[in-house]
């Protein structure tokens, strides 16, 4: 695992608790107002029976498509993150890393797998990418949601590498922000070719202005 890979676990293990109360009590204005609601349309749309939450976090989106009658699972490598998803409860949580997810640990498949704002790393997200195929049902969907590229690029060159992590507009609870992987639009959708993967679909959701606050990409096995 490359350095910057490390950090980035470092980095959510240091701030499991304040993420977890920033998430919690709606403090992100493109997820309050975008794309939370962005996410599980997308899903809800696909009427999967299961689900697999793939960087889960502290569980909020497991939860609220378990309460749409959906049976989900929940994975995350940051042990504090998992206990508090396992505390709130509505669904089955389970700590495991990329590397042991694709590895088979969990020896099932799911109607829909969903990566939301988790796939922050380089040849993580490609093994990961490369290894899931094999947990999809038989018609499924990989859904992914992150940043826009054109929008999440800011000042800096528009080419694939990675970038310094930030926590600006957080509170003072939040240190050691994580690096993470910037990939152009040309970008995923090579490494999903490289992967195994098709694009059926590309999500923009906005803002009522127009703004794009993100891009859902929804994946089937090629």
């Amino acid at each position: 695992m490359s350095d910057q890979e490390q950090q980035i676990l470092h980095s959510w293990e240091v701030n499991a608790a304040p993420w977890t109360q920033v998430v919690r009590n709606q403090e992100i204005a493109s997820r309050k107002l975008v794309t939370d609601a962005a996410i599980i349309e997308a899903i809800k749309i696909r009427c999967p029976a299961t689900v697999l939450d793939i960087g889960c976090g502290e569980g909020w989106l497991a939860r609220r498509l378990a309460d749409q009658g959906m049976q989900v699972t929940g994975v995350d490598a940051i042990p504090a993150l998992i206990g508090t998803a396992r505390a709130a409860g509505g669904a089955d949580y389970y700590q495991l890393s990329y590397q042991q997810l694709v590895a088979g640990e969990l020896r099932q498949r799911f109607d829909v797998l969903v990566c939301n704002f988790s796939l922050l790393g380089e040849t993580s997200v490609e093994n990961l990418l490369a290894g899931l195929p094999a947990m999809l049902s038989p018609g499924g969907s990989l859904l992914i949601q992150t940043l826009h590229p054109t929008s999440a690029c800011g000042d800096q060159p528009y080419q694939d590498g990675w970038r310094e992590g930030s926590w600006q507009g957080f509170s003072d609870a939040f240190s050691r922000p994580a690096p993470w992987y910037f990939r152009t639009l040309e970008g995923w959708l090579a490494l999903f070719a490289h992967t195994g993967w098709q694009c059926e679909q590309q999500i923009e959701p906005a803002y009522q202005d127009g703004r794009i606050a993100s891009v859902i990409f929804v994946l089937a096995p090629s």
